[in-house]
């Protein structure tokens, strides 16, 4: 895809007929190209890099020797995860030099399907800022749950080629790619020339072969090195995923220094505001990835060109005349932390700080609130299963830092580390409810409760009490949406998520002020010990990632791809 001819305006200004926009002298510039930095200015015209070297300008700018190095881009991300409307969430990860992703907004389509897609497309149109979206693959994730909408091919074709969408997304359902569903495959072909992203944790021999022959070119789902290595020899990108629960950069940090940058790049993939604000964004992934062992200048190819390159964002990932001028400037590259962001050649970030009316406020259409229908409220009694000391069941095991579930066979007796777990159906008002147990959390007394919960997103329970179960639902059906914490019929802490029960209609500040408050809630009141619960709690119904999930069908077993029962025989 060719990048796309600047302004008659901006090639005045590289043939040095016209004055620059402004020119920003005295900087090291990173050139992607040649991996290497380079004493020269910048000029700038109508959004682009107009040209490279002295020219007369409107404006002059000496940076004093700091680095100028592409805007940082995100490989895969769902915006749903932040809990954060599109105008907060750029507010946020500008200032960290995050200037582009790509998002993936299957969280939205299972709730609200194309007409949410849209939506967001719409509203994240106008702002400054490049939020390339792709066009949800699984929509349900599987057949093993009931979400708020479905999207077949057709619908992923019309989102690619009248929407503008960039291509696939994560392709969960690779069992299916892999045997040779009909639908399925239609919908990678959908893609034509485009990406298609891919979703395959563990996937590996012939299997992935399989996969990768159906057309299916990056994962971001590696959690072990010999993972990444096997994908990577054979062709497929892979994105080093850094997210609020799913850390496995650092494992995966040897196959960059080992065999380089291509095809891999940096991805957030899920990343909750309190560690956009404390940790940062993309920013964060290139810090740790120099501490395992990369160098920085491959830390910037991976934050920066090699994303922008995967995704043809044509105009992204280099500070090459013709190129959209979307800078960072580091007084002290190994901070991580720009000093200056700017976006087409705007400053709209300054000393971490986004500045005042650089992201215009843009309201979430009413489409986005009142999308709980739970129906009837169930009863304690609706939540729980019934097991007598001593019986054997299957239980989800959960594990900080890991959304990968474990299938535990565990004993019902007094002291045990075991909860009751509950799926409620929140779409259509059905009455669905899938039950079992789940381990790993610590929890001793009372509920959380969760609307976000990957990737149907039906009201998702824990709880050592059917009681504070069912008030912890009543409680998100009143609200619209969110994450609770009960104790004793009591409402601890909440989150309240009223955009498709997935997202926040508040700042960043007071959401992540919600969270902590929440997160404290359920160490303190209910005695959780994993770290992240409502994170975990919110992928314990994801019904593609090993091993063992629970939905508002029943329990499933992953790797069996089929139901299996609670108690065991």
């Amino acid at each position: 895809m060719a990048r796309p001819q600047v302004s008659r305006r901006a090639l005045a200004v590289a043939r040095g007929d016209e004055p620059a926009d402004m020119l920003i002298t005295g900087g090291r510039v990173f050139s992607a190209a040649t991996r290497e930095w380079i004493d020269t200015s910048l000029a700038l015209a109508d959004g682009v890099i107009a040209g490279w070297g002295e020219r007369e300008a409107l404006e002059v700018l000496d940076v004093d020797g700091a680095a100028l190095t592409p805007g940082f881009v995100d490989a895969h991300m769902h915006l749903e995860s932040t809990k954060l409307w599109i105008d907060e969430f750029i507010a946020t990860v500008l200032p960290h030099g995050t200037t582009a992703v790509a998002a993936d907004p299957h969280e939205l389509a299972n709730v609200l399907g194309v007409p949410g897609i849209v939506a967001l497309m719409e509203a994240a149109a106008p702002l400054p800022f490049t939020f390339g979206v792709y066009a949800p693959s699984c929509v349900p994730a599987s057949g093993f749950e009931r979400s708020g909408a479905a999207l077949d091919s057709s619908d992923i074709r019309e989102l690619i080629e009248s929407r503008g969408a960039l291509g696939v997304a994560e392709v969960m359902n690779f069992p299916g790619v892999i045997a040779g569903d009909e639908e399925m495959l239609a919908r990678v072909a959908a893609a034509g020339y485009r990406r298609v992203d891919g979703h395959s944790p563990g996937l590996s021999g012939r299997e992935l072969d399989a996969y990768l022959a159906a057309g299916v070119e990056s994962d971001h789902e590696c959690t072990r090195l010999e993972e990444a290595e096997e994908k990577r020899r054979k062709g497929m990108w892979v994105f080093l995923r850094q997210g609020s629960a799913s850390q496995n950069l650092v494992a995966l940090a040897p196959s960059v220094i080992a065999h380089g940058t291509d095809r891999a790049a940096f991805c957030t993939d899920d990343r909750e505001p309190d560690t956009l604000r404390r940790a940062g964004h993309v920013n964060d992934c290139a810090r740790l990835a120099v501490a395992a062992g990369v160098s920085e200048i491959e830390a910037i190819i991976l934050a920066s060109t090699n994303p922008a390159s995967y995704h043809g964002f044509t105009r992204l990932g280099s500070l090459g005349p013709g190129y959209q001028a979307d800078i960072l400037c580091f007084s002290e590259l190994g901070s991580w932390e720009p000093d200056s962001v700017w976006q087409a050649g705007r400053l709209l970030a300054r000393d971490g700080r986004i500045l005042p009316g650089a992201v215009p406020p843009s309201p979430p259409p009413e489409l986005l609130r009142d999308t709980v229908n739970i129906g009837a409220l169930p009863h304690a009694e609706a939540l729980v299963l019934a097991a007598a000391p001593g019986t054997r069941v299957r239980a989800i095991g959960v594990e900080s830092h890991s959304l990968t579930t474990l299938h535990r066979k565990v004993t019902i007796e007094p002291g045990a580390d075991v909860v009751h777990a509950a799926v409620v159906e929140r779409h259509h008002g059905t009455g669905r409810i899938g039950r079992g147990f789940a381990t790993g959390f610590g929890l001793k007394r009372g509920a959380i409760a969760s609307t976000v919960a990957h990737d149907a997103h039906n009201c998702v329970i824990v709880g050592a009490s059917g009681q504070d179960m069912a008030a912890a639902v009543a409680r998100l059906a009143e609200i619209g949406g969110g994450q609770v914490a009960v104790l004793d019929g009591q409402v601890m802490a909440e989150v309240p998520l009223p955009l498709a029960g997935l997202m926040s209609d508040q700042s960043a500040e007071r959401v992540s002020d919600q969270l902590r408050a929440l997160g404290a809630a359920a160490a303190e009141r209910l005695g959780t010990t994993v770290e992240e619960p409502f994170m975990q709690l919110s992928f314990i119904a994801l019904s593609v990632i090993p091993e063992l999930r629970l939905t508002d069908g029943g329990l499933v077993d992953v790797e069996r791809f089929a139901y299996v029962p609670v108690e065991l025989a």
